[in-house]
């Protein structure tokens, strides 16, 4: 008979063995069991495989753990978009080393737990596109190292509490599409200095927007304040903000005028509308000023008015003194008229289309005025212009074949003749709905590219000289430069410098049948800086403030020095004046020229904004801007937006290379998988390669007036790696 103690003891043993074949999952598993229990039976299928009988949860869907001491921990929890209606259990906090939830896009509902955020790890936290109600927890910023919050698409209400200035380490803060409402408080954002993304919108905040916001100094993307009730003036600290930073103001109560400093300035209309009493640029509404511009204490009335304020019309003898001088004016220029016609019917008078050797030094008569064609008279923008009849003159007139032609020169230094053009060696380099493009190499051993426009446009040739002048004044080291041009009723061509080192589209992915050699990340830097200052240029400095209209790489030149050059430029237009089908074989300089095979249709251009696509709206520099971003990520990731036929395609590329990218940010990708593998080897280029892709993001933004100007994106291009 055993004692009483022995048989104690044994069932000690047996409680205790029960014990452990009961709870033998893990703690943490024991704690992402309360989710599954906190949802109802229609969303069981997305826990089908978390089973209380498994010792550890990692490999449950949607969980993610680590090693920490010897020990699988769970770190991740991603269950989203699954329908799951219920509430988020407390017991979730007890997640001691979790850093990232996920549970966006559900169907969740009630207040955040408090208790969350004992889980100290916590980095990120998506609760997006629920039905979440109630404030913010006040033990929200208790996780030291809680950098993204993104609450957005819910029913959370309430102030913006003070207590978010403790969230240090906070870059992404997404409260949009909720009920919260108040003023925002003084303080917070200095406290939060590397915050990159802001979006406060469609709540119901009220009152001014804090001035110390402009501290703000890691912002990036679009601050986005829109569809609230902020009233008051727009505080100029905004134009503090980095110039990259895009505001959206839309659907507020502010006053006054728009600032004019700092960022203010690269910002588009759509920024401030539906705030019916803003006014400024860049609203079409004018601010209301006053009549007179007085000094203080001191009145200045109106030059019309006498000293009793009443208004009073011009004297008779000061009426009668203007209409004189008008008589007078007009009769002089009369004069000047008659006087230049008469000079320009005269034989022995000067010509404005005086021509011979291209480059040449030939003398010509100095014509004291320009002409009256509104040409310049110097040759050094345009030599000559054509005659009426279509006919040109002297040693550059060709006169057998389809007809005379011109060929003229733009540039003094750039000496030879058609008969050089016609005895050159030429070979094909590429054709494309801009025209048949050639290499020509001279007699002297200089090369030129020459491309062959279309046949048309005889009755349109001072617009296309017109268009050649315009082009003419764009003189940048990243601008391809326009040498001379050739003009006959059946041919047209246009002579310009020949860029040694092929394109970037080669660079990046090879020649036909060759291998590409890797672009170092400061090569592909000095190029994305280059392409930069060539647009900023165009679009700001340009007489005509020009759009170039088809940005990608193949129209990115480059030479020996990977300097980059664009090309292209400024054909659109011409090619609607001579048309867009160049013949193989006719016209003077045809036989000249090699044929070329007709080759098939091009490709659907995914380097164009959105909105260009459409063939509707005028072009704008904002497609520049875009097609830019589509450029910039192509020279981060090494991956192409252009499909190539099923035979050929390649994991280097992407049918939507923005969205891919912008999902790889979202969903916090290592940059790893993202970044060009060639690049991976220069760690010491990781910020720069950061740096560039959040410029890259910009300029692709899906609303063109949220998208930066070239100026801009130039300018912070050149403070990387700098």
């Amino acid at each position: 008979m055993p004692t009483t103690p022995s048989i104690l003891f044994f069932l000690f043993l047996i409680f205790v063995t029960n014990l452990n074949c009961t709870f033998s999952l893990s703690s943490d598993g024991l704690s992402l069991l309360s989710l599954k229990s906190a949802v109802d039976s229609y969303g069981a299928s997305a826990f089908s495989d978390w089973n209380e009988e498994d010792d550890t949860p990692c490999r449950w869907t949607g969980i993610a753990c680590a090693n920490i001491s010897g020990a699988s921990r769970v770190v991740g929890v991603a269950v989203s978009g699954r329908n799951l209606r219920g509430y988020i259990p407390s017991e979730l906090g007890t997640l001691v080393y979790l850093r990232r939830l996920n549970l966006h896009g559900n169907n969740l509902y009630g207040s955040i737990p408090d208790q969350l955020f004992n889980a100290s790890a916590l980095h990120s936290l998506f609760l997006y596109g629920n039905n979440l109600s109630g404030p913010i927890p006040p033990s929200l910023c208790n996780p030291t190292r809680l950098q993204n919050l993104d609450l957005s698409n819910n029913s959370i209400s309430g102030p913006l509490p003070n207590f978010l200035r403790n969230c240090a380490q906070l870059q992404r803060l997404i409260l949009a599409d909720n009920k919260l409402s108040g003023e925002i408080p003084v303080g917070i954002w200095p406290a939060i200095p590397n915050l990159v993304q802001l979006d406060l919108s469609s709540n119901g905040f009220t009152g001014p927007i804090p001035e110390d916001i402009g501290e703000l100094k890691s912002l990036s993307g679009t601050l986005n304040l829109s569809f609230n009730h902020f009233s008051g003036i727009i505080p100029e600290s905004l134009g503090d903000l980095p110039m990259t930073v895009s505001f959206d103001l839309r659907n507020n109560n502010f006053s006054g005028e728009i600032p004019q400093t700092g960022s203010f300035s690269n910002q588009g209309p759509t920024a401030f509308l539906n705030n019916p009493s803003l006014c400024g640029f860049p609203l079409t509404k004018k601010c209301q000023k006053n009549s007179t511009e007085t000094v203080p204490g001191i009145q200045n009335p109106s030059p019309e008015s006498d000293s009793n304020g009443q208004r009073k019309g011009l004297k008779p003898g000061l009426i009668i003194l203007i209409s004189v001088a008008d008589a007078v004016g007009v009769s002089f220029i009369g004069l000047i008229v008659i006087y230049l016609y008469w000079k320009k019917k005269d034989s022995n008078s000067c010509s404005c289309a005086g021509r011979g050797k291209l480059g040449g030094n030939e003398k010509t008569k100095f014509c004291v005025c320009p002409c009256m064609s509104g040409f310049p008279s110097h040759d050094s923008e345009l030599d000559s212009e054509k005659g009426g009849n279509g006919s040109g003159g002297g040693a550059s007139g060709a006169g057998t074949g389809g007809g005379e032609g011109d060929l003229v020169a733009i540039d003094k230094g750039f000496n030879f003749e058609l008969d050089e053009l016609l005895r050159a060696s030429a070979y094909v380099l590429g054709k494309s709905g801009l025209g048949i493009v050639y290499k020509v190499v001279l007699g002297n051993g200089v090369p030129v590219a020459v491309r062959r426009l279309g046949e048309g446009g005889e009755q349109r040739y001072k617009e296309f000289v017109a268009e050649i002048q315009a082009i003419t004044r764009v003189k940048h080291p990243n601008i391809v430069r326009l040498r001379a041009y050739y003009w006959a009723p059946d041919e047209k061509l246009l002579i310009s410098d020949f860029i040694s080192n092929g394109n970037l589209s080669s660079a990046l992915r090879g020649r036909i049948g060759q291998p590409s050699s890797p672009l170092s990340w400061t090569t592909r830097l000095k190029i994305a800086k280059g392409l930069a200052r060539g647009l900023a240029y165009l679009h700001e400095c340009s007489p005509r403030k020009f759009v170039h209209g088809d940005i990608k790489p193949s129209n990115i030149l480059l030479d020996n020095e990977f300097e980059a050059y664009i090309s292209d430029f400024g054909l659109n237009r011409l090619i609607s004046i001579t048309g867009n089908n160049p013949s193989s074989s006719g016209g003077f300089i045809g036989g000249a020229l090699p044929y070329i095979k007709s080759v098939p249709p091009e490709k659907a251009n995914n380097y164009r904004a959105p909105e260009a696509r459409s063939f509707i709206d005028r072009p704008t520099q904002k497609w520049d801007v875009y097609s830019f971003g589509v450029v910039c990520l192509e020279l981060l990731t090494g991956k192409s937006p252009e499909l190539s036929s099923p035979t050929t395609s390649t994991s280097t590329e992407v049918q939507d290379l923005v969205r891919w990218v912008r999902k790889g940010f979202e969903e916090e990708n290592p940059l790893s998988d993202m970044v060009d593998p060639l690049l991976l080897q220069e760690v010491h280029a990781k910020k720069e390669v950061l740096a560039v892709f959040h410029i890259a993001l910009a300029c692709t933004e899906g609303d063109p007036e949220i998208r930066p100007r070239m100026k801009t994106v130039s300018e912070n291009l050149d403070r990387i790696g700098t």
